[in-house]
């Protein structure tokens, strides 16, 4: 069985290029909505940030919120995906978020 940490990062590898999620998305796929400071504690430690693209994971407000390797290659990142930053924001957030159902299905 994959310790908490194995699980948040398996989970944020079937986040769709071009689409975000949010950690509570991601503690919800996972059992428990609470966790959501744990799942972004644990991206904090991810080993393969491109590989495991957790700069696809942003706040639940929309915010891009932080990243291992910095908040302006955390927005490169995206932008390269199509994905549209404005003051440090997600726009169309609606249109490209990725649910924590989705996430299970995947």
């Amino acid at each position: 069985m994959m310790d908490f940490g194995d699980s948040v990062l398996a989970m944020t590898e079937k986040i769709p290029r071009g689409r975000v999620t949010n950690y509570g998305e991601i503690a919800k796929a996972l059992g428990d909505v609470r966790l959501a400071r744990a799942v972004g504690q644990a991206l904090k430690k991810n080993p393969r940030p491109v590989k495991v693209p957790c700069h696809r994971v942003v706040c639940s407000d929309g915010r891009i919120g932080g990243y291992s390797r910095g908040v302006s290659e955390k927005i490169k990142l995206l932008s390269a995906e199509g994905i549209v930053v404005e003051n440090n924001r997600i726009l169309d957030l609606e249109r490209i978020f990725v649910s924590s159902s989705e996430l299970i299905k995947s």
